[in-house]
């Protein structure tokens, strides 16, 4: 990180650890990646929005459906810095990364409820994956929160 970049604030955001009732976890690919990187739906929190109302949204927004309930929050926000090369590319170069708090949640819906062509699209595909195999198949700058993320939500299967 430069000196510039590093005196840049957090983004606010959340994200969303969907399991279904397999026990994996809801992952997607983005339309604007060209590698083989899968996340977990996340976003923004708006303004006059809580961590929770922002989850929920996002869920909807990324996935096309609510057919969730939350398991939890998690104990604390996780923070992720943007590589050098990113930066003034995400977010108008306003960001260094992302401050997000984490929900996992239990699906309830079918696979037929998720739509991913939603209405600004995020997505091309998207799968379940087993909850271990998170850290392996994100960019490699989300990999060491990924893996806290599986530490603290791996119980929630």
């Amino acid at each position: 990180m430069t000196p510039a970049s590093a005196s840049l604030p957090y983004r606010d955001g959340v994200g969303i650890m969907l399991i279904n009732n397999e026990g994996k976890v809801f992952v997607a690919k983005r339309i604007d990646m060209t590698s083989e990187a899968w996340q977990m739906p996340q976003g923004g929190i708006d303004a006059g929005e809580t961590p929770m109302q922002a989850a929920l949204r996002e869920l909807k927004e990324e996935t096309g459906t609510d057919k969730a309930s939350v398991i939890r929050e998690s104990h604390d926000w996780y923070y992720y810095d943007l590589p050098d090369d990113l930066i003034s590319k995400v977010w108008g170069g306003r960001f260094r990364g992302q401050r997000q708090k984490w929900f996992s949640m239990r699906f309830s819906g079918t696979d037929s409820d998720i739509n991913i062509e939603t209405e600004h699209p995020e997505f091309c595909e998207w799968r379940w994956v087993p909850m271990q195999q998170l850290p392996d198949i994100i960019v490699p700058f989300k990999r060491t929160l990924y893996q806290a993320l599986v530490d603290e939500f791996g119980r929630d299967q």
